[in-house]
């Protein structure tokens, strides 16, 4: 066996000080996947079964005598039956493979032991390797194209995180050393026999995998060149977890410290089911994605039907939307399959990586991910499981019944602890057993495994023996400097090894640290070794730069609370992306036994310490007390001894101890509190978290029907007014985790008592409304959730009263939901509405991708976002953008019968929605406007990111009916009067109803303006139909179609229906502008240019571009009479009408185009209001407005179509158009054309601009003033 625990990485740190540890074959692939989307090969075992071999074919000469049936060891046909499986190889290859995989995926000692040849593990890799090596270089000499060979390491038939033993949850039957040992012999076998690759796959427990990962970096450490790794987990099923219970995003957090080329998912689910589990990862990491999906769901009898059209066609959609990197297929796929895919992907571009995904957080996992970042909130680690702190915990792990042990780990993590600290450090205790064990329990417990654990022991062999059991990613607390640098490296390149991160503490060769100064000394010099030479994440370095006690009575001791807040503030200056914990329970260990007074201690130097920086600490979870609620005295006396402002501090304080608490657990225990009126008792009980009461104070709120005529009232009243002091509290960093958690169990507990009264009004309103039980007594159908990854549903249950109580049909789907289970169930019971809730920040990144899924999908359903993580800006900015039809924020329950009422009311929803799109617009523009900092993409990273349509597949462009232009004269202005959009022509009046009479014809019924706008609106007509009638106004108008092809973002125009090849010249050009501006890092969204919408010049699909100018002619005349003779009314009023003339004019000739001129949509039928709400194909963006900020544009326009020759129209020196009742712009058809907004642009672009439309750099930027996103003047 190896021995593990005394290999040092050293050449892990020359590497990591070099620069990294990126081999030449690793930049090679870079490069390609960068370019384009490579292909990997398909199922080995569905090929082999295609050739229905016998026992004796398995056997072959060499194995005629083995005692064991062989039948079914498809990698032992690499030794008996090679030609088999070269010509497999040779026929993926052949198909399209850039990539093929070994036959090496039960190849390890492990699992030949099934079949007594574990002896053969060695050879049978590297004879497998060679017949891949051989097959690849054979078609590549063949083909001319290099193809690479993947070594195929599988998970093994054991596993490090599940027990065989049902009895026995502590039980394995593999030892992480015992999996290092034979992957180690295996990969060296893949190695030798010429693998590129090293492919760890299908990954049903990342145990499993941290083992072969580990053996890896070892070999590469003591005598292999290394070589890219590629890592692909398998989700078991539709819940989104691996089979030992994490989800793919903890799985991405748990082995990403190997920092593989590639990494994604294989096996158990087809591309369809797999789907929003690629997504996820996408999401999470920088790597490559690779996807392998079996060819479908197996049917009844364990075979695959799915064809490859369809897997090429899900795969390539996979493709489009840019979520992978490499495709292949796994079981049931074939080289048809392969051949499919290939040819699928070929001209998709391939996925973009985000380059500084989580850069600033802190990334740890147990089965679910844990981000601690820049806005996190202090972190708990429960500190209770920890044998030198817990005399309770001691006693059971002592005695043997860790079964009972384990239920104060899961009462920590109820409590509030998000990470875990065990501690084993016990003299009689067999500490690495006793910690190999416990841990091992802890997976076997959902509730306790889903957060990260921190192995914590002052011997190092004890951390090795804990994390060795735990898939996910861990803490190490602690290493230090006090043994020299040389230990120090090796333990912390060992804890890396591991995937680990780790906790400093400040001690040196000369000790522990004490005053400020040392501590930041000793913190610097650590951290500069484990990022220079160990190659360590700064965000995996927690700094423990020690709580000492205070209160000693020794005066050398009263500034050590000081010297950790200083250090602290000083550390997270100086060593960026560091965090900072400590052990809280040794700064008031003079005070021991006296719990009240230690935990007002605790209290008042975290509110502190967490001000100027310290992340994270261990503490006993539900036992701090709020800042607020010490008792003035005692936090006057805490605080004093903190910050060494009165010499006599401890003496006091223990005075206080002797006078007030005598020992007793609590600071203050009475019943004053109960003096108050009983909504003050409801409020106080729920900030204290004292249930107690609350259902006696309940019942006097019940009995105050003059006051509380609804139960809803007592929640939306004291209630709701307890819990928004908690909120602010805990905002203020006043209240800790488990203070919420304990408030929000008395708000449940106040909630249960009202719910049967609240059921009963219910069903008394339906009885009312005369509902029978044949008809649908609801007024709708609404499905709440709280959301992936969060837990709390406090606020969710309490809506779900409420508007169960107002008649709505609640279907509550609980907390923890995945988004496909939320659509699912929202499709199968016809849901009118959607409420997703939240209270952790992770939980508004799931919101999103919930509005993208459902905007994929093509649903409409409203979605309504709540919790207290949630926000009116954060719904605006985040999610609204990601979903077209209603997503809305909703503060709290009170207001959630409104917005409900408000979109199931036909005749209220479309402007209800118009009224809050209008409202988010202003929020998002407000909001980046405030953004000192905005981040930008280079041009380059913009246009790889742009829209790439796939213009072979879709429906071909449709030719106009004509090319060149059309000239109207003297239109028909009657025929515009019904496209007429009236809400602009009342702003001008600034006439503006209030919900629900904003819009019109609803204006009329607004009780402030409704009478003065009905007025204006009756003469306008007159006006109008007189003007019209009179032939005052005229109407002229010119539309034009040209061949036109993209060529970047410039779009060229051409000459008639010629040929059109990249050298072919135009007869115009118009030039576009890429959005820059940086997006959402969790979204997809692409930075758009007018150009992404029309066919690239080398497409070889023939496309084309239409103009329009249309205006009304008479206006400005007629004004001028009207003011001549001092009616400034009617001047306004004539100037008004024929601006909403030339739009309608605009509008209407647009609907002719699609439906006629042009012809791309033929059976369009929208209503006028459809048409305003841009409810049809393409668009007509104007030169000047969002999608083409520059003005200038529109000379390219009048040149090419000759408008003013033809029309009249004419622009003026500052490209104004007259007259002023003008309208003009370009039409693009295709379908996924839409409007947008440049916005912010850099001076690199800037300058591209000019050069590409023969302009200097100063004049583009005066005409593109509004939108620089840098001091031109600078």
């Amino acid at each position: 066996m190896l021995p593990l625990h005394n290999m040092a990485p050293t050449k892990a740190i020359q590497h990591a000080s070099e620069g990294g540890w990126i081999c030449p074959l690793e930049c090679e692939l870079r490069a390609l996947l960068q370019q384009r989307i490579m292909v990997l090969d398909g199922g080995m075992g569905t090929m082999i079964q295609q050739h229905k071999l016998e026992e004796e074919d398995f056997r072959g000469d060499e194995f005629k005598e083995h005692p064991l049936l062989l039948k079914g060891n498809n990698d032992l046909l690499s030794l008996t039956q090679p030609d088999i499986i070269h010509k497999i190889h040779k026929e993926y290859l052949l198909a399209g493979a850039d990539i093929i995989e070994t036959n090496t995926f039960s190849s390890t000692s492990v699992a030949q032991t099934d079949y007594g040849l574990e002896h053969m593990a060695y050879r049978l890799n590297k004879a497998s390797a060679e017949l891949a090596r051989r097959a690849a270089d054979e078609v590549a000499k063949l083909t001319g194209g290099k193809r690479y060979v993947a070594g195929a390491v599988g998970p093994t038939n054991r596993t490090l995180s599940v027990s065989p033993s049902v009895e026995r949850p502590d039980f394995r039957n593999i030892t992480f050393d015992e999996l290092v040992e034979s992957y180690s012999e295996q990969v060296r076998g893949l190695l030798d026999g010429g693998a590129d690759i090293l492919l760890v796959e299908t990954i049903f427990d990342t145990a499993n995998a941290k083992a072969a990962l580990f053996a890896i970096d070892l070999l590469f450490e003591e005598s292999y060149e290394r070589k890219p790794i590629f890592i692909s987990g398998t989700i078991v099923d539709r819940s989104g977890r691996t089979l030992s219970g994490q989800t793919g995003e903890a799985f991405v957090v748990s082995v990403s410290h190997m920092n593989p080329l590639c990494i994604g998912l294989n096996c158990a689910l087809g591309a369809i089911e797999m789907r929003p589990f690629i997504e996820a990862i996408g999401k999470s990491t920088t790597a490559f994605i690779i996807c392998y999906p079996n060819a479908g769901l197996p049917n009844t009898f364990g075979g695959y039907d799915e064809t490859p059209e369809v897997t090429a066609s899900n795969l390539k959609e996979f493709a489009t939307d840019g979520l992978v990197n490499i495709v292949g297929g796994c079981c049931g796929t074939t080289p048809g399959h392969i051949r499919a895919i290939s040819e699928g992907v070929k001209l998709c571009h391939p996925r973009v990586p985000a380059a500084d995904i989580y850069q600033d957080y802190m990334l740890l996992s147990g089965l679910e991910p844990f981000r601690i970042g820049p806005y996190t909130n202090f972190v708990n680690i429960g500190e209770r499981c920890n044998v030198a702190g817990s005399r309770k915990f001691a006693k059971l792990i002592m005695s043997g019944n860790y079964e009972e042990a384990l239920s104060i780990a899961k009462a920590q993590v109820e409590m509030g602890a998000q990470v875990l600290d065990i501690n084993m450090d016990e003299g009689m205790l067999e500490g690495p057993s006793a910690m190999a064990r416990f841990c091992n329990l802890i997976a076997s417990e959902p509730d306790i495994a889903r957060v990260p654990l921190c192995i914590d022991s002052s011997n190092f062999s004890v951390i090795e023996a804990g994390l060795k059991c735990c898939q996910g990613k861990c803490i190490v607390n602690s290493i230090s400097l006090k043994e020299g640098e040389e230990e120090f490296l090796h333990r912390a390149g060992t804890v890396k090894r591991y995937g680990a991160a780790v906790v400093v503490m400040a001690f040196d060769e000369e000790g522990q640290a004490a005053d400020t100064e040392r501590k930041v000394e000793i913190c610097t010099r650590a951290y500069g070794l484990l990022v220079n030479k160990v190659g360590f994440d700064p965000n995996d370095i927690i700094f423990d730069p020690n709580i000492l006690t205070i209160g000693t009575g020794m005066e050398e001791h009263n500034d050590y609370a000081i010297y950790f807040i200083r250090a602290t503030k000083v550390i997270k200056e100086k060593l960026p992306r560091a965090r900072v914990s400590g052990g809280l329970s040794n700064l008031s260990f003079s005070f021991r036994g006296m719990e009240a007074i230690r935990e007002a201690m605790h209290g008042a130097f975290l509110y502190h310490a967490i001000k100027d920086g310290m992340d994270m600490g261990i503490v006993n979870a539900g036992n701090l007390p709020v800042y607020d609620d010490i008792d003035k005295e005692l936090l006057s006396l805490c605080e004093n001894l903190i910050w060494n402002r009165d010499a006599e501090a401890t003496e006091k304080l223990l005075a206080y101890a002797q006078n007030h608490v005598k020992g007793a657990k609590k600071v203050v225990q009475t019943d004053e509190w109960r003096e108050g009126n009983v909504e003050e008792r409801l409020e106080y009980a729920l900030i204290k978290g004292i249930d107690k009461y609350v259902v006696e104070d309940m019942e006097e709120c019940k009995a105050q029907v003059d006051r509380y005529t609804r139960p809803l009232h007592i929640i939306e009243g004291p209630l709701m007014n307890g819990m928004k002091v908690v909120g602010d509290l805990f905002g203020a960093g006043k209240m800790f985790l488990p203070q919420v958690i304990k408030s929000a169990r008395v708000m449940k507990k106040a909630v249960g008592f009202l719910i049967p009264f609240m059921e009963k009004e219910r069903e008394e309103m339906m009885a009312l409304s005369g509902s029978t039980e044949e008809m649908d007594p609801y007024q709708g159908t609404i499905v709440l959730a709280t959301v992936k990854g969060d837990v709390h549903d406090i606020g969710k249950n309490i809506v779900g009263v409420v508007l169960g109580c107002n008649n709505f049909r609640v279907i509550d789907l609980g907390v923890m939901v995945p988004c496909d289970r939320i659509l699912r169930e929202a499709i199968t019971h016809k849901a009118d509405i959607i409420g997703l809730s939240g209270l952790i920040t992770p939980s508004l990144d799931e919101m999103i991708y919930v509005a993208k899924e459902m905007e994929r999908l093509g649903m409409t359903t409203p979605l309504l976002i709540g919790g207290a993580t949630t926000s009116k800006m954060h719904t605006a900015v985040k999610i609204a953008p990601r979903y077209t039809s209603p997503a809305i924020h909703v503060l709290d329950a009170s207001r959630s019968v409104v917005v409900c009422s408000q979109l199931l009311d036909e005749a209220m929803r479309d402007e209800y929605f118009e009224d809050v799109k209008e409202e988010y617009e202003e929020i998002r523009q407000e909001h980046y406007d405030s953004l000192k900092d905005r981040r930008y993409l280079s041009l380059s990273q913009a246009r790889d990111k742009a829209l790439h349509i796939d213009w072979l597949s879709l429906p071909q462009p449709v030719r106009p009916q004509f090319l060149g232009t059309r000239v109207f004269e003297c239109y028909d202005l009657h025929s515009l009067l019904a496209f007429i959009d009236w809400k602009p022509f009342f702003d001008v009046w600034q006439l503006r109803g209030k919900y629900p009479n904003r819009g019109y014809p609803k204006i009329f019924k607004d009780k402030t303006v409704g009478v003065e706008a009905r007025r204006v609106f009756d003469e306008a007509q007159q006006m109008l139909n007189q003007m019209i009638d009179s032939g005052s106004l005229t109407g002229r108008g010119l539309v034009g179609f040209w061949r036109a092809q993209s060529d970047g973002d410039d779009i060229r125009v051409y000459k008639d229906a010629v040929a059109v090849h990249s050298d072919s010249e135009p007869i115009g050009t118009f030039h576009g502008l890429r959005q820059q501006a940086e997006k959402d890092g969790s979204s997809s969204e692409r930075y758009l240019c007018v150009a992404d919408f029309v066919a690239p010049v080398d497409s070889g699909v023939t496309d084309y571009v239409g103009a329009f100018a249309v205006a009304v002619f008479g206006a400005e005349e007629l004004s001028q009479q009207f003011q001549a003779k001092g009616d400034d009314y009617s001047s306004i009023m004539v100037k008004a009408l024929a601006d909403r003339l030339a739009e309608a004019f605009a509008e209407e000739l647009h609907a002719r185009v699609r439906k006629e001129l042009w012809g791309y949509s033929t059976d369009e039928a929208l209503q006028a209001s459809d048409l305003h709400r841009i409810r049809y194909q393409g668009i007509r963006p104007a030169a000047g407005y969002p999608s083409q900020p520059d003005h200038t544009e529109k000379s390219t326009m009048w040149s090419l179509a000759g408008i003013q020759e033809k029309t009249g129209i004419y622009l003026t020196e500052s490209l104004a158009m007259m007259p002023a009742a003008s309208v003009s712009g370009l039409y693009f058809s295709h379908s996924k054309a839409s409007y947008f907004a440049v916005g912010k642009i850099t001076k690199e672009q800037v300058e591209d601009y000019a050069a590409r439309k023969g302009m200097q750099v100063e004049e583009a930027e005066r005409w593109l003033a509004p939108i620089l996103g840098y001091d031109s003047e600078a």
